[in-house]
């Protein structure tokens, strides 16, 4: 069968992205973000996945004010990065897993879950921001991303958005999907967003570093209950933007020890302020046997 192995949590500030398309990444100021990535690159090419299913907000490019679905599943055969208002970035395609994703879709939707289908979509910087992050610019050898990507976009820009506990619930059937597949792929499960940031109004810059690290001390040890947090938490805490961490429960509730397996082990943390007007969180958890 098919297993997660590991669970990977990153912001996916646009910001990132544009730095390391203008060239900028070894500039004072962004090396002290990259430098929170050089661990986890080097970690993605000795942890080569199979699948990556990557939890991420979609930012009106495929999905507008007309049609907002709560949570959608790409089952496409590839994905073009979307050109967000000044041109797609210069990565590569992201070639997706048909066969895993629509598996994975009917599996979580006949475990009670409503997920939208979507067969052709581009996919902004909350996808590939965490792919530049983890892999790199692209292999050099191919000029490809290295494996397949199985987008799942979440609602959090509009409201209503789901609730944490939501999400937290859904990354336990996406698990049991996983699991009932027949082939013995390795998946890593990633959840993007965050963390605490304001765009707009009279809180347009809030980061609150307390609320960020003991969401990641939370997130590590008593995820269960991280999950019970209510919106206003969010808001209140983490400002407008940080309801992008619900995403995170997503990934971690698909890990073993929410079934009742062993704890994860955290093999990567990284925490820094500032990258253009939030913070930047990430963390790898790998499964135990």
């Amino acid at each position: 069968m098919a297993r997660i192995t590991a669970s990977v949590y990153t912001s996916h500030v646009p910001a990132i992205g544009a730095a390391l398309d203008l060239g900028k990444a070894n500039e004072p100021y962004w090396q002290k973000v990259f430098s929170g990535y050089n661990f986890s690159k080097q970690w993605m090419k000795d942890h080569r996945p199979d699948v990556i299913f990557l939890v991420y907000n979609d930012h009106a490019t495929a999905f507008s004010l007309e049609m907002i679905p709560t949570f959608a599943i790409g089952t496409a055969a590839e994905y073009a990065p979307a050109d967000e208002g000044w041109g797609p970035r210069p990565v590569p395609k992201v070639v997706g897993h048909p066969v895993l994703a629509s598996h994975i879709a009917q599996s979580v939707i006949q475990d009670d879950f409503d997920l939208t289908i979507v067969n052709r979509m581009d996919v902004d910087h909350g996808l590939t921001v965490p792919l530049s992050l983890m892999c790199g610019t692209q292999d050099p050898a191919t000029g490809a991303w290295p494996c397949p990507v199985i987008p799942f976009a979440v609602n959090v820009v509009q409201y209503p958005v789901p609730s944490g506990r939501r999400c937290f619930m859904l990354g336990q059937a996406i698990r049991r999907a996983v699991q009932r597949f027949d082939e013995p792929l390795n998946v890593h499960i990633w959840g993007t967003g965050g963390m605490s940031h304001q765009l707009q109004g009279p809180r347009a810059g809030l980061i609150n570093r307390e609320w960020d690290n003991q969401f990641l001390d939370e997130l590590i040890a008593s995820p269960a209950q991280l999950a019970q947090r209510p919106h206003v938490d969010y808001v209140r805490e983490a400002g407008s933007e940080g309801i992008e961490l619900v995403m995170w429960l997503i990934a971690r509730g698909a890990m073993a020890d929410v079934a009742g397996g062993p704890a994860p082990r955290v093999a990567h943390r990284f925490y820094h302020v500032p990258a253009s007007n939030t913070a930047v969180g990430h963390l790898i958890l790998e499964e135990q046997s």
